[in-house]
């Protein structure tokens, strides 16, 4: 798998986001899709591995369109400038929480969690906060989640969430509208010989986080 292929071309996808040019390379972009296919069907016996809930075998299931909606976006640009892909229990568009591949020059990263989880979902990973703080911290604290992944990733709410008394003493550990980490990797991280034993490393640091959230999830889901 050419994943050094699948790097260049986002890369001069990034100064070249139009249709006539990715219609003049299309080929270009079907062989780094298909690296990155290549990638995720490696990876994804890999993560099952760790976390026995993901139960999806096509790495179709959790590819990610580069194709952008632009309905409601001032952004016109039709091309994601990325590659992406979700490993999780019922693939791409499941509501749990999994494990999340994306290239971007400059900007890669290895991941997961839940990210913008739906409203029932995320009241729910907030109630077993709320009701389990001693395990959730544990989980955040622990060496090898902290040096892996640092803090939860993006906004969080200005004030307490509805339903939770302001005077808990983890409200913040509430306050976040994803549940969701990253780890940050360079692009030769991807043409590494030793590319899937890092991924399982951090996937494996991971899945305390998942395990926990998911088990939210789950209560909630009809």
């Amino acid at each position: 798998m050419d994943l050094q292929g699948a790097v260049s071309f986002i890369e001069a996808l990034q100064s070249n986001n139009n249709r006539e040019w990715f219609h003049v390379n299309k080929a270009r972009y079907e062989d780094a899709r298909a690296a990155f296919e290549s990638l995720v069907g490696v990876v994804i016996p890999v993560v099952k591995g760790i976390d026995p809930s993901v139960d999806v075998d096509d790495p179709g299931e959790c590819l990610f369109r580069i194709y952008r909606d632009v309905r409601f976006s001032k952004d016109k640009s039709p091309y994601k400038t990325n590659f992406g892909a979700f490993i999780a229990k019922g693939g791409r568009k499941s509501p749990y929480a999994g494990y999340y591949l994306h290239i971007e020059p400059g900007a890669s990263f290895v991941g997961g969690g839940a990210y913008m989880p739906q409203a029932p979902y995320l009241k729910a990973i907030r109630q077993s906060i709320y009701e389990h703080p001693r395990e959730y911290k544990a989980i955040l604290h622990s060496d090898d989640f902290s040096s892996c992944f640092g803090t939860i990733f993006g906004e969080t709410l200005k004030t307490s969430p509805r339903d939770f008394p302001k005077d808990f003493p983890d409200i913040e550990l509430l306050k976040h509208k994803h549940y969701a980490v990253t780890h940050p990797v360079d692009d030769q991280f991807w043409i590494s010989g030793d590319v899937i034993d890092r991924m399982r490393e951090i996937f494996a640091a991971l899945y305390p986080f998942n395990r926990f959230l998911n088990t939210a999830i789950a209560s909630v889901m009809s």
